[in-house]
């Protein structure tokens, strides 16, 4: 007999609704992820489990693999029955997971492979720091302007310009800080190059990475990030879904017989839109396909939108390159590699 299992699941516990489909009932209990092992016994291979995306469902889905029959993930955005509950309790919520899972009306999304989700990590990483250094670089300008000093947008960026701030005649305290910020800069700098190596080489062993780099504007680093966003490619079933999925599409609003599109939904992950647009850029200087439309979407719409939709169409061709393993010979001619 199969049970249905909705996991409300936390960082030290998780509470569970074992759901008979055909009496109605359910049996809640709750766990310390510590024991773990003791809930697996209680567990049958008929069994199907649902458990939102959360820090470490990683860890619980690997748990659970070999002790049920099936493990879903829940993405907890699209699942808004339980965000939007009026009764907000872990109890609830497994209860509620429980039943849609019965009547296979669960949001599913499918866990990135290992490799991917570390890889996916590292970018997370080095853009916390790169953040972190423009905040500190920007606090540096602020102070230096109190004092009637002002900078060049860029002389931050190398060793020697960092370097050069520390001769100002400054006050005691204010010296000192300056100091600090000066150390923590460099030393962030040194992070992010680390960061950028492990990139490009992790990123060498992710399935995809020989095709997605052909492309001209992709290179080994943002290959990488952008193919740690993405996934299995096979977990997408058009290019469509694939926008939809890095927040590159409009919403869509209606009311009666009216229908109109506002901006993008930025959904899903940031640095993947990001790292997107910033490919375009440099694309559409080798693409005369690309160019081209982006400069016709430019006259009517103004840059911001134009390059927004040459990105989703680059986005397209990254699912037809993914989807057909494709290699470019010869990107901005469309021509393909012989393998």
């Amino acid at each position: 007999m199969t049970r249905f299992l909705g996991v409300d699941l936390h960082k030290n516990m998780f509470t569970v609704s074992f759901y008979d489909a055909t009496t109605g009932k359910h049996k809640v209990k709750s766990y310390k992820l510590k024991d773990i092992e003791t809930f697996k016994k209680e567990l049958s291979k008929e069994d199907v489990v649902g458990v939102e995306m959360t820090g470490n469902t990683r860890y619980f889905v690997k748990k659970m693999t070999d002790s049920v029959r099936e493990v879903k993930v829940i993405n907890p955005l699209q699942f808004s029955v339980i965000s939007k509950s009026v009764k907000k309790t872990d109890k609830n919520d497994a209860k509620v997971i429980a039943e849609f899972l019965s009547k296979d009306m669960i949001p599913e999304v499918k866990l990135k492979e290992e490799l991917a989700a570390q890889v996916a990590s590292l970018a997370s990483t080095r853009e916390k720091f790169v953040h972190l250094r423009t905040t500190l670089k920007n606090k540096i300008h602020g102070l230096l302007n109190t004092y009637g000093i002002s900078l060049e947008k860029e002389s931050l960026s190398s060793k020697k310009g960092l370097q050069s701030v520390l001769k100002y005649k400054l006050a005691p305290i204010a010296a000192k800080e300056l100091g600090i910020m000066v150390k923590q800069i460099e030393h962030l700098n040194d992070g992010i190059t680390e960061l950028d190596k492990e990139l490009k080489e992790c990123g060498k062993k992710l399935e995809g990475f020989e095709n997605i780099t052909s492309i001209k504007g992709i290179g080994k680093k943002s290959g990488a990030i952008l193919l740690s966003v993405i996934g299995n490619i096979d977990n997408f079933e058009s290019e469509k879904k694939l926008a939809a999925y890095f927040g590159i599409v409009p919403r869509v609003h209606q009311s009666n017989e009216k229908e109109w599109q506002g901006h993008i939904t930025k959904r899903g992950s940031r640095l993947g839109r990001t790292t997107l647009v910033q490919c375009t850029w440099v694309a559409i200087k080798y693409s005369s396909y690309l160019r081209t439309f982006y400069e016709k979407i430019k006259a009517k719409k103004g840059t911001g939108k134009a390059i927004i939709a040459a990105a989703k169409k680059l986005l397209g061709i990254i699912f037809e390159t993914l989807k057909n393993k494709w290699i470019f010979e010869d990107f901005p001619n469309f021509v393909i590699k012989n393998i």
